[in-house]
């Protein structure tokens, strides 16, 4: 049976476990980690309709007793994080440092809106007719729904439910059937923290068209937030039309890291390392295509290939592991078939790449890429990194530029007036600037183009979960 070492969540896993059902796999051993019984359709419905009388209910209670309990839920969280991040690691793989990481970073976004959630400012508008005043309120949008991906089994929960719930709404939470058990186990502390439970639950389950179609098409669901593929984003919003839902879409991207030749060479290596191979890969906002100066070009992979060389791929739980599985043996292949491509089409490998077992991938680098090759267009979620040459500023922000994706960016320079024009120019909705890692909860996380809609973090969070209503008094 699945242990922790700690008692709150090992008894819920005891009382989640069944013989038959949806089997949770370590993608790092192969195992089978737990079963559980999968959500009905039916009682998915069951969810939503506890979920409008329970939202009722919470909307109606103070901003202060709301944010009260999302910091009790923070707390919880945070006591509980070694638990949280064993658990993240054995059923996604990452290493059991970035797991931790991971739980730090989604708590955050439990106590910014637990904060936030006080500051859901309203205006006095300036009529323009002496007998009237003109106000605007902010109300909670009502019962919503998430669909989360498998990479970041909490964050990408506690993103979407803090502003939910700070906002006064309820929601219903569809995780990834890979990444279930930290979904169940956060949502379990929400509640022992006092947030009602038919407010906030979560949807197990191996049927996503079907689950995703039956909350698009659901009246009483007004809001749909979504985190994963720009195809899969694309049916929900055509879903979702039917009745004209609210939706937030983070989707697909494809990030660019631009190295200029003045740049300072340790710093952007630094930058690099955390931003392509954190995850093997497997984010949204990872590197995907490095972009070198020629001028610098010898100097900067001299230093880089070293470091990717002390990459250690293995279980995450394992010490000195720096690279965990891919999800699946599928993701493997796809990118094995893209590498073999380019391969054909002229690049080529600056390391001998390691023969690794089961879903374990080595890290690639692959020289003499061009933009015309096929690999630069796809987002590869994996650590293989294709390297491009360039020699001047449009150039490079043309081609970067070059992908209907929208989401990160990255760039190395010593120049502000490089720094101003450049980040200016990068048609993305985040750029970093001497900086790899730029998630955090105090800024406003999300794309253009067909990496999403909406933003994540930051005060924009919370709009995202509130209408803005207009009152008008006359005949004073």
């Amino acid at each position: 049976m699945l242990q922790l070492n700690d008692p709150i969540l090992d008894a819920l896993l005891t009382e989640l476990a069944v013989s038959e059902g949806l089997h949770v796999i370590n993608p790092a051993t192969q195992e089978t980690l737990i079963s559980l019984e999968p959500s009905s359709l039916k009682s998915v419905d069951s969810q939503i309709d506890a979920c409008s009388v329970a939202q009722k209910e919470w909307a109606a209670r103070s901003t202060k007793e709301r944010a009260l309990l999302l910091k009790r839920w923070f707390e919880l969280l945070i006591q509980h994080q070694m638990a949280l991040a064993t658990l993240m690691t054995l059923e996604q793989g990452k290493p059991l440092r970035e797991s931790l990481a991971e739980v730090t970073y989604g708590s955050s976004f439990v106590e910014w809106f637990a904060e936030e959630a006080k500051r859901a400012y309203g205006e006095v508008i300036p009529a323009n007719k002496v007998h009237q005043r003109i106000t605007t309120i902010r109300q909670p949008v009502g019962v919503c729904a998430a669909i989360t991906p498998w990479n970041f089994p909490l964050a990408m929960i506690t993103r979407k439910a803090a502003p939910a719930l700070a906002a006064g709404c309820g929601m219903v939470v569809k995780p990834s059937e890979l990444t279930p058990l930290t979904a169940l186990a956060a949502v379990h502390l929400a509640h022992l923290a006092g947030i009602p439970e038919h407010l906030l639950s979560v949807i197990v389950s191996a049927q996503s068209s079907e689950v995703g179609e039956l909350l698009t098409g659901d009246k009483r669901i007004k809001k749909l937030s979504f985190t994963g593929s720009t195809r899969v984003g694309k049916i929900l919003m055509q879903q979702s039309a039917s009745t004209v839902k609210a939706v937030s879409m983070e989707l697909g991207g494809n990030a660019p890291f631009i190295v200029f030749d003045d740049a300072d060479l340790d710093q952007a290596v630094e930058g690099l390392m955390a931003s392509k191979f954190r995850n093997a890969g497997q984010t949204c906002v990872c590197t995907n295509r490095l972009y070198l100066h020629r001028n610098i070009k010898d100097a900067f992979l001299a230093k880089l290939i070293p470091r990717v060389e002390q990459l250690k791929a293995g279980n995450g739980l394992e010490e000195g592991n720096s690279l965990g599985p891919l999800i699946s043996i599928a993701a493997k292949h796809r990118l094995e078939v893209l590498v073999e491509e380019a391969l054909a089409e002229g690049a080529q490998l600056l390391m001998t790449p390691q023969s690794l077992p089961g879903h374990f991938m080595p890290p690639i680098l692959l020289d003499r890429v061009t933009h015309q090759m096929d690999i630069i267009h796809h987002e590869l979620f994996g650590p293989v990194l294709p390297i491009v040459e360039f020699t001047d500023d449009d150039e490079v922000i043309a081609m970067a530029n070059d992908t209907e994706y929208g989401l990160a960016s990255y760039f190395y320079t010593e120049s502000l007036k490089r720094a101003v024009r450049v980040s200016e120019a990068l048609e993305y909705g985040m750029v970093g600037i001497n900086e790899g890692l730029i998630s955090t909860e105090v800024a406003p996380f999300g794309g253009i183009k067909e990496s999403g809609l909406g933003r994540e973090g930051a005060r924009q969070g919370l709009d995202e979960f509130l209408e803005t209503k207009y009152i008008c008094l006359g005949d004073l």
